[in-house]
């Protein structure tokens, strides 16, 4: 059964919405004022923009075997990630979520006159959905644990060891994103730009398999590394 959330409270800060530029908060304050002033216009117009909304799907795993998670009503997971990870589950909670369409119209508005605010604007937007993702991602551990059960890292399509359009369109089978207005384009992006896929695994007895960030050639330079504020 899938299931849309209902509205979410993001908690986004400053910092948030620097990061979500690809910089570093602690040097932008030291160098860039103009850059920060930017940042702090767009988390205070940033929220009237954006429309979270998410849907999941609970599905079984029937089997593991030769990188492939088969799933029950004929549906799998594919790849040396989702199997690492996976393999001990005994359920997947596959899910994606957005923020909507405004935020990126108001960006492309504003890039010709703008930009840089345009782009602390877009910043915001990133920080956003990966606050929406990370709530969702919280509501899953809760529910688990109240179970008796754990849940695993998020995994998403485009990891290594997940390419991106195999998983993309995955996910997408699994799971009818049309319900909260998310596309996948023929080039297995996500329409709004703004919007996440993931998947969660859930079980009693599920190993938590460190950071799928430690095999990313990125993760020195990466905002969404997850071991980031450890």
């Amino acid at each position: 059964m899938m299931r849309q959330n209902p509205p979410w409270e993001l908690e986004i800060s400053l910092d948030d919405v620097l990061r979500g530029q690809g910089a570093d908060p602690a040097q932008l304050r030291r160098r860039s004022p103009v850059l920060v002033e930017a940042a702090e216009r767009a988390l205070a117009e940033g929220r009237s923009l954006i429309q979270p909304a998410a849907v999941h799907r609970e599905v079984a795993i029937l089997r593991a075997r030769h990188e492939r998670l088969e799933l029950e009503d004929g549906g799998f997971l594919a790849g040396a990630l989702p199997f690492q990870h996976l393999a001990g589950a005994e359920r997947v909670i596959v899910a994606v979520c957005t923020i909507g369409e405004a935020l990126e119209t108001r960006v492309a508005s504003l890039m010709a006159s703008d930009p840089i605010y345009a782009l602390a604007l877009d910043g915001f937007g990133s920080a956003a959905v990966e606050a929406l993702a990370n709530a969702l991602c919280r509501c899953f551990s809760t529910e688990a644990e109240t179970a008796g059960e754990r849940t695993s890292l998020p995994l998403s399509p485009g990891q290594p060891g997940w390419p991106l359009a195999e998983g993309q369109a995955q996910i997408f089978a699994l799971v009818d994103a049309s319900t909260i207005g998310v596309q996948l384009t023929d080039h297995a992006m996500m329409v709004p730009r703004k919007s996440l896929s993931f998947v969660v695994g859930v079980g009693r007895d599920l190993q938590v398999r460190g950071s799928p960030c430690e095999a990313c050639p990125l993760k020195e330079r990466c905002r969404y590394r997850s071991d980031r504020d450890a």
